[in-house]
């Protein structure tokens, strides 16, 4: 009896010491499968945030475009102008133009009927009334969304805004902030995004797996439903059974490198673009004759959370490549005229250079982003210097327009690299610049027998000759100096006077380089946008 009871206690406890590690496992492992698969599911959809700031960029830049138009209302310029823009603009269906609350002319032609202008559901803060849903009167095609910038309003198909590519059965929707649903993906539950809307969580019940995230005035929700749910958290629980604990410690470690994977390349860029993870430094321009600091290059840098900087020759291509470019360029112009401003840099003297994309200067959508932004911080035009390279201006007709309104806003223009890219004669003689900046290659090449070392005296010749302000680029020893001097160049910048800095050691260096001086001899280019 005594012998049975002891096997008994023994059998009880070797069956409750299997089945504790079992159970407690497979308790884990349910777990953390179903904060893997949110995790995944909140990834999405911050992505579908990052799709839908895009599309409301392309949108409002297409209304602010249409509103810089200065012919005649619904003249065939005017039709044709809202077409190209909505051609080009992938997000918008079509354009309309109001007058006396009515609609006149939209992108397809003349108005007949009599539309009368109807209030939106909500306001964005840059100023975009947003209808969630309006039927086309003039197409008569299904219900679209409609976005008011002034006197244009632009149709807008709700699914632009969740156009992002899911895993199979994934749902996604869109929402604003205060809980106005604006676009879904696959058909996701009614009743259950209602709920979800009302309040907003990640969470799991009978109809699924949901995770949400919120930024930037939006409301994104992905969710995962039962059935293709399950069959994943299942899956996982079962690889467990046969080892027990030693697959629950695996399948954490598994489960931890799946969580820190990291993103696509283009993933990343969105992502660090939506979190503001760009800075910038400044390397010093310093007039050659007096040594001087007259302004800076903004210089953009990646910062990622973990602190480690991403080279720009790394991601600048990729974001050309893709359009981010853009924005990234609308977060170095609003962190440049906030560090003039910070640090009391707001006298016309001196100057900051930003560099923007062909796509920027083809379209001119830039202007407007800089002028919004020093309005606000009360600067001067003068005081930011628009830089672009020989690419930016292959499209002469284009470059032509967005660099005269540029000037005649205040800016000045600089052909940034200069003799590396097109035909550069043809881009100095066509268009009215202010200055060339020569590129560190030729500058390399400054007292060097080489092929090139002719070239920069070409150079600097040709921009005199058309009265250009020069500055050389990548200067790094006194040889070069001489030379530049002996040409009579007046700028330059490189190592030789300071590397890239960040802000508050650009003051430093601007501040004992004019011997603490409020301001600095006043460069040509800022003297003629004054005149």
């Amino acid at each position: 009896m005594r012998r049975s009871r002891i096997i008994a206690i023994a059998i009880l406890l070797a069956a409750f010491g299997a089945a504790m590690p079992i159970a407690a496992v497979l308790y884990v492992s349910w777990n953390l499968a179903v904060g893997a698969e949110q995790e995944r599911l909140s990834t999405f959809a911050n992505r579908a945030i990052t799709r839908a700031n895009r599309s409301l960029g392309e949108i409002s830049g297409a209304l602010r475009a249409m509103t810089a138009f200065r012919g005649g209302p619904c003249s065939t310029d005017h039709i044709a102008e809202m077409r190209r823009l909505t051609m080009n603009t992938s997000t918008v269906e079509e354009i309309g133009y109001f007058e006396n609350g009515r609609l006149k002319c939209t992108s397809w032609g003349v108005t007949e009927s009599d539309i009368p202008y109807a209030h939106g559901d909500y306001t964005t803060n840059d100023g975009i009334e947003v209808t969630i849903r309006m039927q086309p009167l003039v197409t008569g095609s299904k219900d679209l969304m409609a976005l008011q910038y002034k006197s244009y309003n632009a149709l807008v198909d709700p699914l632009r805004f969740v156009d992002v590519i899911v895993d199979p059965g994934m749902q996604l929707a869109i929402a604003s902030d205060d809980g106005k649903l604006i676009g879904e993906l696959n058909g996701p539950d009614p009743e259950l995004l209602r709920a979800i809307i009302a309040q907003p969580r990640n969470g799991m019940n009978e109809l699924g797996l949901f995770a949400v995230s919120r930024a930037n005035g939006w409301m994104a929700i992905a969710i995962e439903p039962r059935e293709g749910m399950l069959p994943n958290l299942r899956r996982e629980r079962l690889m467990l059974l046969p080892i027990g604990a030693f697959i629950g410690l695996f399948i954490v470690g598994v489960v931890i490198w799946f969580s820190r994977r990291r993103l696509s390349p283009v993933g990343e860029l969105e992502i660090a673009i939506q979190n503001r993870e760009f800075l910038v430094h400044y390397q010093p321009i310093v007039e050659l004759k007096t040594g001087r600091c007259i302004g800076g290059e903004a210089l953009v840098r990646w910062r990622r959370p973990d602190g480690s900087l991403v080279r720009p020759d790394l991601f600048i291509p990729l974001a050309e490549e893709t359009g981010l470019i853009m924005q990234i360029t609308d977060q170095v112009i609003a962190i440049v005229v906030a560090d003039l401003k910070k640090h009391s840099l707001t006298f016309r003297a001196l100057h900051v250079a930003i560099n923007v994309s062909a796509a920027d200067i083809k379209t001119g959508r830039i202007l407007p982003v800089v002028t919004r932004e020093l309005e606000r911080a009360g600067i001067e035009p003068q005081q930011i210097w628009l830089e672009a390279t020989e690419r930016g201006f292959m499209d002469i007709e284009s470059a032509r327009a967005t660099i005269a309104l540029a000037r005649q806003l205040g800016h000045s223009v600089a052909i940034d690299d200069f003799g590396t890219g097109y035909s550069s004669l043809q881009y100095l003689q066509g268009l009215p610049l202010d200055a060339l900046k020569i590129d560190k290659a030729f500058v390399d090449s400054i007292g060097r027998n080489t092929a090139t070392s002719s070239v920069i005296t070409h150079i600097i010749d040709m921009a005199k000759t058309l009265n250009l302000q020069i500055i050389a680029e990548g200067v790094e020893n006194e040889v070069q100096v001489s030379f530049l001097r002996a040409h009579q160049v007046e700028f330059a910048q490189g190592w030789l006077f300071s590397k890239p800095l960040p802000v508050l050691e650009f003051v430093d260096f601007h501040r004992r380089s004019n011997g603490d001086k409020a301001e600095p001899v006043e460069p040509k280019a800022a003297r003629k946008a004054k005149g």
